[in-house]
């Protein structure tokens, strides 16, 4: 075989995987682009550890034992995955002190956090976050909890939460922009946001880049291994 055909293995290979990547750096720029964000009221419930964990069950399916805290958190994301936690310390003991037990009721702390103004709908302003007790029936929701210490609610007709406290006054669940999505927070927000975890983190940004890694890794073997071959 003449040195010229030798060679074009090689030179092959290194220009189908420079291809390839610039086919994935393209998809991870576009990715979060095409990513669809909602204002919604996320709700929370936390685990025998105290961290706030994203319910799996409505608050009107959801029926918490006595003891239990049940969060609730306003704020623009795309899914669980990226929705933000409910802000500060929230502990049973403490917001549920002074309401007595027993009687055959059960006792819920509830969190209730209105979000920041990035997340508001336009010419709202969030109330500050609360805490409240709610003491009902042992068998009540998470729902009737919040209806206890947390009223006005609005619901739609499929059943979703859209506002707590009359907060916010239209609205619900909608689509919103990019621009809007990006809302302007003020530095005590963003600081509290980054404190707590609560961001997005850009989840679907580094699952992508661990396909790329793992892509320039296969790539690159493939490579050495043709000029091997045929060196």
């Amino acid at each position: 075989m003449s040195p010229r055909r030798r060679g074009r293995g090689p030179r092959t290979a290194a220009a189908a995987l420079a291809s390839l990547l610039t086919v994935l750096v393209a998809l991870l720029a576009a990715g979060p682009a095409g990513a669809a964000d909602y204002r919604y009221w996320s709700f929370w419930q936390q685990d025998e550890g105290g961290a706030w964990v994203y319910a799996t069950q409505g608050p009107s399916v959801a029926r918490p034992d006595d003891g239990d805290v049940a969060g609730f958190r306003f704020a623009v994301s795309a899914d669980s995955g990226s929705a933000v936690k409910p802000r500060g310390a929230a502990d049973f003991d403490a917001i549920c002190a002074d309401t007595p037990g027993g009687d055959g009721r059960k006792r819920i702390a509830v969190v209730v956090d209105f979000g920041t103004r990035g997340d508001a709908p336009g010419g709202e302003t969030p109330p500050k976050a609360r805490t409240a007790c709610a003491r009902i029936g042992s068998d009540g929701t998470t729902a009737d909890a919040l209806a206890a210490v947390a009223e006005p609610l609005r619901y739609n007709s499929d059943a979703l939460l859209c506002a707590i406290s009359g907060y916010p006054r239209s609205g619900c669940g909608e689509q919103v922009s990019g621009k809007e999505s990006a809302g302007e927070q003020s530095a005590d927000e963003r600081d509290s946001t980054a404190a707590d975890g609560s961001g997005d983190g850009g989840g679907p940004a580094v699952g992508l880049l661990a396909g790329v890694a793992a892509v320039v890794v296969l790539g690159a073997a493939a490579f050495w291994q043709a000029r091997r071959r045929r060196g």
